[in-house]
């Protein structure tokens, strides 16, 4: 019986979270790109936070987007911008948190690599737990995040994480395809002229599978969420999961200058994925690789990457 009063209070919440009215609430966005450790991963990182601070910040009057990079993506700069948040946002206000980078978890506790000392889980939940809005979606696209889930999840905060757990500990693509999702029509399935959470997880997850297909290659993550608090997380949405996750709207395309709606950005936008994909071949052939040879090609690749970014930056 108490298992049942749970699982009828997690549905009414929900339903309720769903419901509430929506006309003058904002969105608070707050992107992280975590530390590299190495330049390919420190420019990609950069580079999909960029591209999801612009999408954001086109989503109309009522987005307040920030964005921590470099050397100021630390625990202390995201604690102050939760805070930040946390004075600003009524109960009513959606808050979005996009965790871009490398995590770890030692089989206890995840951490999110960061400059300086990494931030647990267990912090990002607290910090979060001080806003008031009671809906929330944090996206950890981390190696390992699969193992924040358990910490993170509450009732109204949808938590998605590109790896089912926390054994998944290789680099993940995820990251650039949930921020793909914000530039690409096509992620609207619904023709709603915006992109939901649910949408841009569907979105990012086939992108991600189809990306290993292409490869040849067994894949080494699997993006799941949970939008109800408890219980295990999925990797599609069913009579139980995703309602939350649909119901937040990540962006509106009527009031954002999508990237692959200009033809000439398309080109270039097509041009950066395949140089995208072509780093992460060479990444899982360094091991066999001459490492002179390794340097020359990826500085290269990384180079023509960087000019493409300018390019759709302009």
């Amino acid at each position: 019986m108490r298992t049942l009063h749970r699982g009828f209070f997690v549905l009414v919440f929900t339903l309720w979270a769903v419901c509430v009215p929506r006309t003058f609430a904002a969105t608070y966005y707050i992107i992280v790109a975590g530390l590299g450790g190495e330049p390919e991963y420190e420019q990609r990182f950069t580079a999909a936070a960029k591209d999801a601070e612009k999408a954001f910040k086109g989503s109309g009057v009522n987005a307040h987007t920030s964005m921590l990079t470099g050397t100021d993506a630390t625990a202390s700069h995201l604690k102050d911008a939760l805070n930040t948040v946390a004075q600003s946002a009524k109960p009513e206000d959606d808050l979005v948190l996009l965790l871009i980078g490398h995590g770890s978890f030692d089989g206890v506790e995840y951490k999110f690599n960061l400059v300086g000392p990494d931030v647990t889980g267990g912090e990002i939940a607290e910090m979060c737990n001080r806003v008031s809005s009671r809906r929330q979606m944090i996206v950890d696209t981390s190696s390992a995040s699969g193992g924040a889930v358990q910490v993170l999840e509450r009732q109204g905060r949808a938590v998605v994480v590109a790896t089912k757990s926390g054994t998944e500990k290789n680099a993940t693509v995820f990251a650039r395809y949930w921020v793909q999702a914000l530039q690409d029509p096509d992620a609207d399935t619904d023709k709603s002229k915006s992109i939901s959470g649910l949408e841009a997880f569907v979105y990012a997850s086939k992108k991600t599978a189809a990306f290993y297909d292409s490869q040849k290659r067994l894949a080494t993550e699997h993006a799941v969420f949970d939008d109800i608090g408890s219980g295990q997380p999925v990797r599609e949405a069913d009579g139980r999961q995703g309602a939350l996750l649909s119901s937040i709207t990540l962006l509106r395309l009527d009031k954002n200058q999508l990237v692959v709606n200009d033809p000439a950005k398309r080109e270039l936008f097509t041009k950066k994925e395949d140089l995208e994909q072509k780093i992460d071949s060479l990444k899982f052939k360094k091991a066999a690789m001459d490492p002179e040879d390794y340097k020359k090609q990826l500085t290269a690749l990384l180079l023509d990457l960087a000019k493409v970014q300018q390019e759709l930056d302009r």
